[in-house]
């Protein structure tokens, strides 16, 4: 196991809890092996690199190659948001001296796993004059936040309910903080003091919430998990883990005759939508800057082939079996922690509603691929057909006719908490996206 790879990517899903979190870590990284931002360039030649970024919460990167542009690229493609709670824009309140965060679910989460958990907070607010102030709370080793849940003793009537019903999305409020004295006749005791504490040490007031991009994430660092730390234990891992080896792949590449691409999104997890989501103008706008820098110009038409002509991994993370539940899965179609890569040919649900369904020819090309690198991989769906399914960004890139298909790494527990993947699974996507990126 590549020991120094697995404490990057830990490193990586520590440091880049929120969308503008992996952002600003991806800038980073790219800098330093060589990539600028397209909009300080006036220019582009074969071997440039360049980075265009949409409000901090999408990016992609691209290495020109030395082939004509509109021979297309090979890009990689994940996204980088995941299942949280949103704080909402009026959220501080207290209720019988204990003080509380409103919050608003976003994304595919079962309600029920986010209570009794140690939370954290991570994003933005932004002032009326434009100050931009980031803000971390929870994530020392000596605090936290949580949301509360019943005890057993008195929980009769809520076990009867389903799992769904459980918890309410409206339920979901994190306790901030806590009345000196509940007895006292001043209203808001406790509120009052939380808003001095903020106004001490970030220098916001209540109404910043107003303007304030603010997610409740699991506190605490990603782990190894078993005695033989054959696996990794952490937040985000849908889809970070296929982010953060897409890079990695990207930053590792030599030159090429086609264009290389990494794009990380944001929004995937509530249907791509969006300024900053795949089912945007966004990645369309990113290359057609990069068009209007390259010999020759920006023209309609060569972008159009230029996106037609491309490959595309849509890097997104399928489910992994799990033993415990096995009569959800379809075995010899089902994908397993440690068994390499994961090709899914279609996601969607059921009759393959909302999948982009990948041709024979590109799956052929990229079995070659990997068989001649040696690139252990596996075929699989999510489930069996009539249990659910989901989306990827997969059919916003086939939107334009380029060849893609989903391939990401397994994963169990996804959209909890805390997500389980293997270690080895990481060096294997890796190079699976580097002899990917090597495809003419």
């Amino acid at each position: 196991m590549d020991n120094a790879l697995i404490r990057r990517y830990r490193d990586f899903l520590d440091s880049g809890k929120t969308e503008r979190e992996c952002v600003k870590a991806v800038i980073k990284a790219a800098e330093e092996h060589g990539y600028k931002d397209i909009m300080a360039c006036s220019s582009l030649r074969p071997g440039d690199k360049v980075y265009y970024q949409m409000y901090g919460k999408s990016i992609a990167l691209f290495q020109i190659g030395s082939g004509k542009a509109e021979d297309g690229m090979n890009i990689l493609g994940a996204h980088i948001d995941s299942p949280r709670l949103d704080i909402k824009m009026k959220p501080l309140y207290e209720s019988d001296g204990i003080v509380y965060l409103d919050t608003h679910y976003y994304g595919g989460i079962k309600k029920y796993q986010w209570v009794a958990l140690p939370l954290a907070i991570h994003g933005i607010a932004v002032k009326k004059d434009g100050t931009k102030i980031d803000i971390t709370i929870g994530e020392d080793d000596e605090s936290a936040l949580c949301i509360s849940d019943l005890l057993p003793h008195i929980a009769q009537d809520q076990m009867k309910k389903t799992a769904a019903e459980v918890i309410n999305g409206e339920d979901l409020d994190i306790i901030i903080g806590l009345s000196d004295d509940r007895t006292s006749e001043e209203k808001d005791k406790g509120r009052k003091a939380i808003l001095s504490i903020l106004s001490g040490k970030y220098g916001i007031e209540e109404d910043d919430f107003i303007s304030a991009e603010l997610e409740a994430v699991p506190a605490g660092k990603a782990k190894l998990m078993g005695l033989d730390g054959s696996m990794i234990l952490a937040y985000g891992q849908d889809d970070r883990i296929c982010a953060f080896t897409s890079l990695e792949a990207l930053l590792d590449a030599g030159d090429s005759e086609r264009t290389l691409c990494c794009v990380l999104v944001d929004k995937e997890e509530i249907g791509s939508t969006g300024s900053t989501g795949m089912d945007s103008m966004f990645f369309e706008n990113a290359v057609s800057e990069l068009l209007a820098r390259l010999p020759g110009g920006y023209d309609g038409l060569k972008l159009r082939r230029m996106l037609m002509n491309s490959y595309m991994l849509s890097s997104d993370v399928n489910s992994a079996y799990d033993p415990l539940n096995a009569s959800l899965f379809d075995k010899k179609n089902s994908s397993f922690l440690g068994g390499g890569i994961v090709f899914n040919k279609y996601t969607g649900s059921r009759g393959k509603s909302g999948a982009s369904d990948a041709n024979a020819e590109f799956i052929a090309k990229l079995r070659a691929k990997m068989d001649d690198n040696n690139v252990p991989f596996q075929m699989a769906e999510l489930a069996k057909v009539d249990i659910g399914g989901g989306g990827t960004i997969a059919k916003y890139a086939a939107y334009y006719g380029m060849s893609v298909i989903d391939a990401g790494v397994a994963v169990m527990s996804m959209h909890a908490p805390w997500e389980i993947t293997a270690a080895k699974d990481v060096e294997g996507a890796v190079k699976c996206y580097k002899a990917f990126l090597s495809i003419m």
